[in-house]
């Protein structure tokens, strides 16, 4: 099992770059968040260097790929760069690896045959199933996720996809969502700013917009940039402790473990409104 035992962590996207993560990584380990989330969109990360970065600045604070593109980067490569780090950081180290969607890799074929291929070929390499999280929203693949990793890391979920994860995985499997968050007590503004964050790409992509099918959500709320409905769901308003309360929705559903990505106008925003969602989380 992993090292990610705190409630909750940080997930930082790709659209900031990377040493204003680094920044924000190294206050959530001060601040006592359990992990830092590392988003990777469609880069090559196989060497693990930004990685690597992250975890020579932070001391205790467990850092995760979110998500290694298995279409983009090989398993043995992978699993050098996991042998180079694990030694010395061990548990801190967690792979969260997936394939993506299919509009964004002209070869997407049979997907779940690709993922276990590259499971099969990380045990070979001798990365421990125990170091391995799978980005996995469908139940094929939760089932997969509980079969040969330390669990699943669905993202852009709302709580009834928690839920129903939780019962897929079975007990002692890590769970970890992402979920955005907009600390603003108007609605108006929150939407404008998260929406954005939703329409674009994932109300465009097939494998996000089923899942969102699946679990309470029309063809009216996921057209048009999203209903408010939507947003709210996957973007949480309001002050810390309302944010909180959301957030905490998730653990009662069945998590483990919620990845937050404060979303704000500004770096400087967003590294605030993390400190001030600390002070009620942790």
């Amino acid at each position: 099992m992993t090292n990610v035992v705190q409630r909750f962590g940080v997930f930082l996207a790709p659209h900031r770059d990377d040493e204003t993560r680094k920044k924000h990584a190294v206050q959530a380990d001060r601040l006592g968040y359990g992990a830092v989330w590392l988003g990777t969109g469609r880069n090559s990360v196989g060497d693990l260097a930004f990685v690597e970065d992250v975890l020579a600045s932070t001391e205790r604070i467990t850092v995760a790929t979110a998500i290694v593109n298995m279409w983009v980067d090989e398993p043995e490569t992978l699993a050098a760069s996991y042998h180079r780090l694990a030694g010395r950081y061990g548990k801190r180290l967690l792979l969260g690896i997936g394939v993506g969607h299919p509009e964004s890799v002209t070869e997407y074929r049979s997907p779940y045959d690709k993922i276990v291929d590259y499971l099969d070929r990380l045990d070979a390499a001798g990365v421990p199933a125990g170091a391995r999280v799978l980005a996995a929203l469908g139940d094929r693949v939760l089932k997969l996720a509980a079969e040969r990793t330390a669990g699943a890391h669905p993202y852009l979920v709302p709580v009834a996809h928690t839920r129903h994860a939780r019962s897929i995985l079975g007990a002692g499997k890590l769970l970890a969502p992402e979920q955005k968050v907009v600390l603003d007590d108007d609605p108006v503004a929150a939407r404008a700013i998260g929406r954005p964050y939703v329409r674009t790409p994932y109300l465009g992509l097939s494998n996000y917009v089923k899942n969102l099918l699946r679990h309470g959500y029309t063809e009216a709320d996921v057209t048009g940039g999203g209903s408010d409905r939507l947003i709210d769901d996957l973007v949480l308003h309001g002050g810390a402790e309302t944010i909180a309360t959301g957030l905490r929705s998730h653990v009662d559903a069945g998590a483990d473990h919620v990845a937050v990505q404060v979303l704000g106008p500004s770096p400087e925003v967003e590294l605030e409104n993390q400190r001030r969602l600390a002070e009620v989380l942790l």
